[in-house]
């Protein structure tokens, strides 16, 4: 990975998971708008708001990732200040102890999480966390691969009687419109979507992991496209790029 503003020593091999819980916390919690005072003034409202199923559902998918990554989980909170960080702490550290204790867990307050980001990301192995902190903390260690078309995302759903949960697999970032059409967007974010798809829904790890290597191998060769590119590299475009990743897959499955 390529970060060219950092130190390469801090961010080489680093390999985090966030887990972000996407449908409740302050982006729909109820109360919320904009009211008139009876001054003539207003007031924006905004309420952050879990529930012990909310957050039991997130730390099991949290901690099921973990089992096929280094084992480990950091939840994220805001204990120190907010009721709802405490009840996250408490409902995270009882799922723990009834289902995951060979999982090791540790806990951590938001803002230091941000710090410790920037300050040594490779302490940290999954992450998980409530809908705003989990915002902003994936946007900021997006930027420790230098670029957001680095990055692949998973939405995923509670698992279902049939032992599969739905899942939705895309490049953490947009559609990009800007640079729609001009061959310059980086791939690898949609690729390694796949290489996630193929992890954590099909459990098909020795191809997920040759997609992941394909990527690493083109990157170590010198290619970079615009949105990653550095000193002394290569600058090629999408189709390049993508072409590049597909030749070297054939080759690892030769």
């Amino acid at each position: 990975m390529d970060a060219s503003t950092l130190r390469p020593e801090v961010v080489r091999g680093l390999d985090i998971m966030i887990v972000r819980e996407t449908v409740g916390g302050i982006y729909f919690g109820e109360p919320r708008g904009i009211e008139t005072l009876a001054d003539g003034s207003r007031r924006g409202i905004n309420t952050e708001v879990y529930t012990t199923g909310e957050i039991e559902r997130v730390a099991r998918v949290a901690f099921d990732l973990a089992r096929k990554r280094s084992n480990r989980v950091c939840s994220v909170e805001k204990c120190n200040v907010m009721e709802s960080g405490l009840l996250w702490k408490e409902v995270v550290t009882d799922v723990h102890a009834r289902a995951f204790k060979d999982v090791e867990l540790s806990h951590m307050l938001a803002d230091n999480c941000a710090m410790q980001l920037v300050r040594n990301p490779r302490q940290f192995d999954v992450l998980v966390t409530g809908n705003l902190f989990g915002d902003l903390l994936s946007d900021l260690a997006s930027m420790l691969t230098g670029s957001l078309g680095m990055l692949p995302s998973a939405t995923l759903g509670a698992v279902q009687e049939n032992g599969k949960r739905p899942a939705l697999y895309e490049p953490i970032h947009g559609s990009a419109p800007d640079i729609a059409g001009q061959g310059v967007a980086n791939p690898i974010a949609q690729i390694l979507s796949l290489a996630m798809l193929l992890r954590y829904s099909l459990d098909m790890l020795a191809e997920a992991d040759m997609i992941e290597q394909a990527v690493a191998n083109v990157l170590a060769s010198g290619l970079r496209t615009a949105d990653i590119m550095s000193e002394g590299m290569a600058r090629v475009g999408t189709a390049v790029m993508g072409e590049a990743i597909v030749r070297e897959l054939d080759k690892l499955q030769k």
